[in-house]
């Protein structure tokens, strides 16, 4: 098995993407999606999607340390249960329907369709952040939070957003809220590089994973995380999610036209 040739251009504004909109509420996997359309890339890009996931996972571990370090000192708390019960659903649904989800990311067919769920979706969140609300993550509220976790499995549905807007809606509050969809990505990230870990095995001598292209990739994506993460806490403050809706309406629609009519990318 081989890992597709990505130049040096292509992986860094892959990198970049991938760390701006793993955090923001328009959905990673989808821009990667679009972005390796625009640039023609026809192989199969899963793995290198995965490092690129594995990349935004470190400014996460930076930024949330004192509250990770907590819970790996004190495992048996009730918070360590919740974020294990909200990765349940998304873990499920990748191991029984992981070819068919392989399968959008090769052809994405409704990617228009689900950027327009997700601008929907963000625009609905927008409304709720409004409220204050002050409720804790219980049991019921992180089986939810999962459920609409593992439908963001889907390229165009945004993890972040989709989480987020479902945290709300279950009236917690917005600080709490946050940490919770952001530390629910550990163990989401960390799964989807185990299911590809034997494929990354497979590569021959590991010199098409360690290479310039593949390692600027990577640390674009860990940086630009990291400035999405202190940008996006910011952002649930100040009622601005609606912007995010408009952007992913407009891509929607461009790339539905794309689609039906022109037929240049898609």
């Amino acid at each position: 098995m081989r890992l597709f040739f990505i130049n040096i251009f292509n992986a860094i504004i892959l990198g970049i993407a991938q760390g701006l909109t793993e955090f923001l509420p328009v959905s990673s996997s989808g821009h990667l999606v679009l972005l390796q359309k625009i640039f023609n890339i026809k192989e199969n890009t899963l793995i290198f999607d995965v490092l690129l996931h594995v990349a935004t996972l470190v400014p996460v571990l930076i930024i949330f340390r004192k509250k990770i370090l907590n819970l790996i000192f004190k495992p048996f708390q009730k918070y360590n249960f919740y974020i294990i019960l909200s990765t349940i659903p998304a873990a499920a649904v990748a191991f029984f329907f992981g070819s068919f989800i392989e399968s959008l990311f090769t052809d994405p067919k409704l990617l228009w369709l689900a950027f327009f769920l997700t601008s929907i979706l963000i625009l609905f969140a927008d409304n709720i952040s409004k409220k204050n609300f002050n409720e804790k993550i219980n049991f019921k509220k992180s089986l939810m939070i999962g459920l609409i976790q593992a439908i963001a499995i889907i390229p165009g549905i945004s993890r972040s957003g989709s989480t987020l807007s479902s945290a709300l809606l279950c009236k917690m509050k917005k600080k709490e809220a946050i940490e919770f969809v952001f530390l629910i990505s550990i163990p989401a990230i960390v799964g989807a590089f185990i299911l590809q870990a034997k494929k990354i095995c497979l590569l021959e001598k590991y010199s098409l994973i360690f290479n310039t292209p593949i390692i600027l990739g990577f640390l674009c994506a860990m940086l630009s995380g990291y400035l999405s993460i202190k940008f996006m806490i910011n952002l649930i403050h100040s009622h601005k999610l609606k912007l995010f809706s408009y952007y992913l309406f407009i891509i929607s629609f461009l790339i539905s036209i794309d689609q039906f009519y022109f037929k240049i990318f898609f």
